[in-house]
């Protein structure tokens, strides 16, 4: 099993992003988001795939102006696309430049998309999204209504090809993590049940998400996504299960604390588990009171491994940043940015 040798907060990336986000020469771009998935597109550029993003204009101060819909003069857009060719960023939307959309718009006011992992595979971009609807004017009415797969050509991000509805019988998020391993793609989902949520996992023959799903039921694979069992509890809505020497590393915030501050990682020698060894390999620094910001409602959520930027021995980890109170995010603009860190092991 391997062990866990030290972590520290990605400079390169970490700058890259703080960069791209308060570089005003252009106002129609990225300055901030969540999600924070990466795909590497056929050509080598990489792919950073975001949910909830605001463009627009940061102020010297860090500041931002409120979202067009409270009447200010940025647009806010539920997923976008950043593509990072070597030190450039170029941010990818729906609609035009002077109107932009999101990738994938919603089919009205109540619903809308926000994105999982994406994968590269057939000479396409194959990308989870999970739909969400309000159903209350309350901060918290807001429920998972159902999974699709959006496709789109490497060379042209802004607008899908084709929209499949996916497997979303049993209230799980088809979203969380797609990991290829020889000519299996195996996808992670959660079963979100507020204060608890549960790994569960399904898995792909070939390049297409779009084929027969089988579910893992514990003992086997089932064609029924009602068979589909929990793997394990503690992981986050966005997590990740990737390839560390010989075996694979889950990365998750620890959801078995309430708005925990640790990211951990556990250890398995086959994609389905068991995961054992939980260790901390990361403490998020911005997180309330006594954290960064001096901020009660700031909080950090949904860790886990980028691959395609990581090395031997080295996991590159990505984590959220947020706030309860939205008008923290007009007055600090850094504080909804993604975080990345290296994770060494040995």
């Amino acid at each position: 099993m391997p062990a866990f040798a030290g972590s520290q907060p990605d400079a390169e990336l970490n700058g890259l992003f703080t960069r791209y986000a308060t570089d005003n020469r252009r106002v129609d771009d990225w300055t901030g988001a969540d999600g924070t998935y990466s795909t590497t597109l056929p050509d080598g550029r990489l792919a950073f795939v975001f949910s909830d993003t605001f463009l627009g204009k940061v102020n010297k101060d860090g500041s931002r102006s409120p979202v067009i819909e409270e009447g200010g003069t940025t647009p806010f857009l539920n997923n976008t696309f950043v593509v990072k060719d070597g030190k450039k960023l170029t941010t990818v939307t729906g609609g035009t430049k002077s109107a932009p959309k999101a990738i994938m718009p919603p089919r009205d006011k109540k619903h809308w998309y926000w994105a999982g992992d994406a994968i590269t595979a057939g000479g396409k971009v194959q990308a989870t999204y999970q739909e969400y609807e309000r159903f209350g004017p309350g901060l918290w009415d807001w429920r998972w209504h159902r999974n699709v797969l959006a496709q789109f050509s490497p060379k042209r991000l802004s607008k899908p090809t084709s929209v499949t509805p996916l497997p979303s019988s049993k209230g799980i998020s088809w979203a969380s993590w797609l990991e290829r391993s020889g000519r299996t793609i195996y996808i992670y989902g959660v079963e979100d049940k507020g204060t608890s949520k549960y790994m569960h996992l399904a898995r792909v023959r070939g390049d297409s998400l779009k084929s027969r799903w089988e579910f893992y039921t514990g003992k086997g694979w089932s064609k029924r996504e009602a068979d589909s069992v929990r793997v394990m509890d503690g992981v986050a809505n966005e997590y990740s299960v990737s390839r560390l020497g010989r075996g694979y590393v889950l990365i998750t915030q620890d959801t078995t604390e309430i708005f925990s501050t640790k990211i951990v990682a556990y250890y398995s020698c086959s994609p389905q588990g068991p995961f054992t060894g939980k260790t901390t390999v990361y403490t998020t620094p911005e997180t309330g009171l006594t954290g960064t910001y001096k901020n009660a409602n700031v909080f950090t959520y949904n860790a886990h491994a980028h691959p395609e930027l990581s090395s031997k021995g080295r996991i590159v980890v990505s984590y959220n940043v947020n706030s309860l109170k939205n008008t923290d995010h007009y007055k600090d603009s850094s504080i909804y940015r993604p975080r990345f860190v290296d994770v060494r092991f040995r």
